[in-house]
């Protein structure tokens, strides 16, 4: 399986970044890492160019919601039915819980939203659906 992953917009956080990287490796996947100050159309186009089965946004600053509002019409523009769309982190600038921020990402045209989420359990959860797609 292959997955496009980096860390959205104005975010630095490259340690984070790393050990996703290094946990998805760990796993099997074959990883396509973005970096850090990732522009959301970035991401679309490594998607398409690995013809990757996962994107996989993380941020730590928690500013991602601005960057990922044109997830759906940049989804619209191409054949991306089969991509697993998951961001993960902290999603929130300020106190939020998962209930506030889940449904929110979800219709910007996330699958999966690990807000505060540990990165294995976020792991374990993609390969479980992405098990179930199979």
């Amino acid at each position: 399986m292959r997955v496009v992953t980096g860390v959205v917009g104005n975010d630095i956080h490259v340690v984070a970044n790393r050990l996703i990287e290094i946990s998805l490796k760990e796993r099997g996947f074959e990883v396509f890492n973005l970096g850090v100050n990732t522009y959301l159309e970035e991401f679309i186009d490594a998607v398409i160019e690995t013809d990757a089965d996962v994107l996989l946004i993380s941020s730590l600053n928690g500013e991602a919601e601005g960057w990922s509002r044109d997830l759906l019409f940049l989804k619209s523009r191409f054949d991306l039915d089969g991509v697993l769309f998951a961001i993960g982190g902290n999603l929130s600038v300020g106190e939020a819980t998962s209930e506030e921020i889940v449904p929110k990402y979800k219709a910007y045209g996330y699958d999966l939203v690990f807000h505060q989420v540990d990165l294995n359990t976020g792991i374990d959860t993609i390969e479980e659906v992405l098990k179930e797609r199979a």
